[in-house]
């Protein structure tokens, strides 16, 4: 799990047809006052990415164009690199920071983020490729992605008619590659040759995306995996001057593929942010979007007592035999995906791979199909949270569970960690807690 943001400032931001949101708002200034501070922000973002953080500055300015229309002409450069002579009372000033926290879970060398291209594209990125995209069992999601992200068109005029860049370019678009990701992600990519930033989270919402659409308090656009804790308050605050009860800072980005393609205005005297959703482009990937459960809410009387005998029990379990068969595997697939990783670069001893375990039906089920994917010669932790040591029912069902998975699986070597929480520390932790969870408002 890696934590991701960006700050744009200096860029008015407006809203296509796609996207359901009040009016543009003037342009931030790039020094306008923060409700929070960058570091606020990496601090959060951390927690979620240990092993590594790091910062991206893509600095926007205009020049002036050599014919005779005197047009400004958007310009983009890394923070670090030398500056340009420039005039600058006719120059516009845009700024977009990157920032990214890795917790590195595949891939043998340690990546840390943003990720910079020979051509100056830059990625962040929060997420596991499980299919789509070939990644072997020694490479990291994020590099991969970057490679193919570089080779992908940077025209948006296919959209909406049907057709495809890869018929005429032999290359596809960002929407059409991002559709064909299996697996949880969320990501924000400069592509520098469109002046065109990307966001978005898989169509489920698995990977964790906040967004601070501009406002006349604050008129930055703002994207983080977490808000800092200091905006728990702040969003008392907002609600209180906007005079709307219940208005947050932040609010969870909808799933979907968003694109914001920058431009300069000259008559507006600012540089302009539009901000697009665009469709997914894969089949499978609508069609499952759009399915729903139907409901069942079985009526006692309908449901007949069967005594529990040789024959009734195959007529109870024999139908549902091929479903249930077709569940375990796919689960077990989806299992075996999470826990590749190159198996000759690790120790034989210690735990390689945990499970977050009450010792009830789901994990008890996963720490099973986690033996089934990986070879007996590697240890499974067995991850035990008590607010209540002892007297727990997580953690008598944890002790039950191990034996079980002991009996059944005798040649693995199965911890059960036991982790004592103190129930008291809870109240001191709540606005941490609240931050996490945000923009939700209770954690039960």
């Amino acid at each position: 799990m890696c934590g991701i943001a960006l700050i744009i400032s200096g860029i008015e931001i407006c809203w296509s047809h796609s996207i359901q949101i009040d009016a543009s708002l003037p342009a931030s200034r790039l020094t306008s006052p923060s409700l929070f501070s960058e570091e606020d922000l990496k601090a959060s973002l951390l927690r979620r990415g240990p092993d590594s953080i790091g910062t991206g500055i893509i600095c926007l300015h205009t020049s002036v164009s050599s014919d005779e229309r005197n047009d400004f002409v958007l310009q983009s450069r890394l923070a670090g690199e030398e500056d340009e002579a420039i005039e600058p009372e006719r120059e516009l000033r845009g700024e977009l920071i990157l920032i990214g926290a890795t917790l590195q879970l595949r891939g043998l060398a340690p990546v840390a983020q943003p990720l910079t291209d020979a051509v100056q594209n830059v990625l962040v990125y929060n997420g596991e490729i499980f299919g789509g995209i070939h990644v072997s069992s020694c490479r990291n999601d994020t590099e991969i992605l970057m490679e193919a992200l570089g080779r992908c068109c940077s025209c948006l005029s296919h959209e909406g008619n049907g057709s495809s860049c890869f018929f005429t370019t032999g290359k596809e678009s960002v929407p059409e590659l991002l559709s064909r990701i299996r697996g949880p992600w969320g990501l924000i990519y400069w592509q520098d040759s469109s002046k065109t930033l990307w966001f978005g989270r898989d169509a489920f919402g698995r990977r964790s995306i906040l967004v601070h659409w501009p406002t006349r308090d604050d008129p930055r656009l703002l994207l983080s995996s977490v808000s800092p804790p200091s905006s728990i308050q702040q969003d008392h605050d907002f609600s209180y001057r906007s005079g709307m009860v219940g208005v947050n800072y932040w609010e969870e980005l909808p799933c979907g593929i968003y694109s914001t393609s920058i431009s300069a205005a000259k008559a507006r005297g600012s540089l302009i942010g539009e901000v697009k959703k665009h469709e997914w482009n894969d089949g499978e990937l609508k069609k499952l979007i759009s399915w729903e459960r139907t409901l069942v809410e079985p009526i006692p009387g309908n449901l007949p007592f069967l005594p529990i005998t040789k024959s009734s029990w195959s007529l109870i379990s024999g139908v549902p035999v091929e479903a249930s068969r077709k569940v375990l595997m796919a689960l077990e697939e989806s299992v075996m995906r999470r826990a590749i990783f190159g198996r000759d670069e690790f120790p034989k001893i210690g735990a390689p791979v945990g499970v977050l375990f009450s010792g009830g039906l789901d994990s008890m089920i996963i720490a099973a199909l986690l033996h089934r994917c990986i070879s007996s010669e590697y240890e499974i932790d067995l991850l035990n949270v008590s607010f209540d040591s002892e007297a727990a029912p997580d953690r008598i069902s944890a002790r039950e569970g191990l034996k079980e998975l002991q009996k059944v699986s005798p040649s693995r070597r199965w911890n059960l960690v036991e982790i004592d929480a103190d129930l008291q520390k809870l109240s001191s932790e709540t606005k941490h807690v609240m931050a996490l969870i945000s923009p939700a408002k209770t954690y039960m």
